[in-house]
């Protein structure tokens, strides 16, 4: 059989489908088969949570899929160096932490021409003999890439070598909010809506502290929480909510599937949480025309200017939380005016084509 010409792109990642990476890894897949610029195939590394029904339904969409396990790291590279010696990728792109540990070691192993590390957040669990990993795997590392201009610079504090390490913006999808953007914010649900996985980093619980503030204010908006995560912290936000006196207004939806339909109708846009890489669920927020608060942490400050496009609060501040979603809650014309500029910044800075194009020409860059 003929080889294509097409580089070979593999792309490694957390089977979790709860975090940034993976979607990330899964958008720049599915772009590759759409674009035609490459032959990419996505493999992810089972955890216990892993749902096998997403991986059934990217199967049945088309999407080049491959699992390995991940009961153990030795297990991990070893399948991974099956797969990489089958697809023969010119290119191992390794997504996220530790994955891109165990990913560049498969491709070391496998004799893959090219890797590359893409970190996709500011804050990570490096040990000083993960991180001691990580800096030996730069130097046979082609690139070295942050998903945003935080995450970069975060990079090369950590020490690696700055000749290697870029940003590419993380991008979403944006044809589903061309439509679901444009009802004004006074029609909307005046409502809070969250969308985050239940981790100890999303922080829902200085939300929660937020709105019990709120509520001894007289102000009651309904906040829902949408996102999957651990049960165990879960269960945690759904107690504290109890203890809060805040349970009637507080729904946990999990995983749902009409987030852009359920942001074109709410107000408010909030993300908690204590540190990002670039948060895919506020841009989505932004696009919605939605008035987004965030976190003022790496990351989050990329994309929200205060005052212009959005609102910023300090991390773990309830109270700085409280305020300014009561300015949005109380004031249409700043809520609106927020909204559409935040909308037209997600549409101007933050489309899908534009990372695959960024990530093709990186592909294209190193193979030359």
């Amino acid at each position: 059989m003929t080889r294509s010409a097409l580089p070979r792109v593999l792309h490694f990642v957390t089977g979790g489908f709860t975090g940034g990476a993976t979607q990330v890894a899964v958008k720049l897949v599915t772009a590759a088969g759409e674009r035609g610029d490459a032959e990419a195939l996505l493999v992810v590394r089972r955890k216990r949570h892993t749902d096998s029904r997403r991986i059934d339904e990217l199967r049945a969409r088309g999407l080049p899929i491959a699992e390995v396990p991940g009961w153990s790291h030795i297990a991990t590279v070893l399948a991974l160096v099956r797969l990489c010696r089958q697809f023969r990728p010119d290119v191992l792109i390794a997504h996220g932490f530790s994955e891109h540990l165990w990913g560049r070691y498969a491709g070391l192993l496998a004799g893959v021409p090219h890797l590359v590390h893409v970190e996709h957040n500011t804050r990570e669990r490096y040990t000083r003999w993960r991180l001691a990993q990580a800096r030996w795997l730069a130097d046979r590392t082609a690139r070295i890439v942050g998903c945003s201009e935080g995450v970069r610079l975060r990079l090369l504090e950590l020490g690696f070598p700055p000749e290697r390490v870029m940003a590419i913006d993380n991008g979403i999808n944006l044809a589903p909010f061309a439509t679901e953007g444009t009802r004004p914010i006074a029609e909307r649900d005046p409502a809070i809506l969250m969308v985050a996985r239940f981790a100890r980093q999303k922080d829902h619980a200085t939300l929660l502290r937020a709105v019990a503030l709120l509520r001894e204010r007289g102000r009651r908006p309904p906040v829902y929480l949408a996102g999957g995560g651990r049960d165990n912290h879960k269960r945690a936000v759904e107690t504290l909510a109890r203890q809060l006196g805040i349970d009637d207004q507080v729904h946990c939806l999990g995983v749902v599937r009409d987030i852009p339909q359920r942001l074109g109708n709410t107000r408010i846009a909030v993300l908690s949480t204590l540190y990002e890489g670039m948060p895919l669920a506020l841009i989505e927020g932004m696009a919605a025309g939605c008035a987004v608060v965030g976190s003022r942490v790496p990351g989050v400050q990329e994309i929200i200017d205060h005052g212009v496009n959005g609102l910023l609060a300090e991390p773990r501040d309830a109270a700085s939380l409280a305020a300014a979603l009561e300015e949005l809650l109380h004031d249409d014309a700043l809520a609106a005016k927020l909204g559409a500029e935040a909308r037209r910044q997600a549409f101007a800075h933050y489309d899908l084509a534009r990372m695959a194009e960024e990530y093709s020409a990186m592909v294209a860059q190193i193979m030359r």
